[in-house]
């Protein structure tokens, strides 16, 4: 993952903003021009939606498949429409959302000593169970780092200690930025 200057994160929310509206106007996704070199590399990314201080989804892609800007703008529209913990976002809730993207660094495997709170993301996996959680979460909660590893764990569905038995660590950075407000109110939902 590149670093993003300020403009590549303003166009990835743009970007996703505008999908977002698209496919509320017309249930698909609408085409955009490709972007900047550096939202054209394969990169992860997670796209969170917020309604005030309300999580309302969050989905996203661990590997590096699609240019980062498609990346986004698929995971906002499902983010919105596909998250199974929420009922999908409509028309009129999409000028109150607050867009937040997660753009990631590859996956590596690390050792529980080494996780950073706030630094690192966490995929452990075990089997077929696996569980992630963005770096944000962890400082969000003021979790310690075995708390982080425990959370993780119970987010793949397995033991809270599966860190300490078996199940794979794997760690990621995120650089993560999200919509003032002043961006959200100048596009709003068409």
């Amino acid at each position: 993952m590149l670093p993003l200057s300020e403009n590549d994160q303003c166009v990835l929310l743009r970007l996703a903003r505008e999908a977002l509206a698209g496919y509320m106007s017309s249930g698909q996704i609408p085409a955009a021009e490709e972007s900047a070199e550096a939202l054209c590399q394969p990169c992860g990314a997670f796209v969170t939606l917020h309604r005030g201080k309300n999580l309302r989804g969050c989905i996203g892609v661990i590997e590096a498949i699609k240019p980062l800007y498609q990346t986004v703008r698929e995971c906002a529209v499902w983010a919105a429409v596909q998250d199974p913990r929420f009922p999908p976002v409509t028309k009129d809730e999409l000028a109150g959302l607050n867009l937040e993207i997660s753009a990631l660094s590859p996956l590596f495997d690390i050792s529980p000593e080494k996780v950073e709170v706030g630094r690192h993301g966490l995929l452990i996996s075990h089997g077929a169970l696996r569980g992630l959680l963005l770096p944000q979460v962890a400082a969000e909660w003021k979790w310690d780092s075995r708390r982080f590893l425990e959370e993780t764990c119970r987010k793949a569905r397995l033991p809270a200690d599966a860190w300490r038995n078996g199940a794979r660590i794997q760690a990621f950075t995120a650089q993560v930025f999200e919509e003032a407000h002043a961006a959200r109110t100048s596009h709003p939902a068409a």
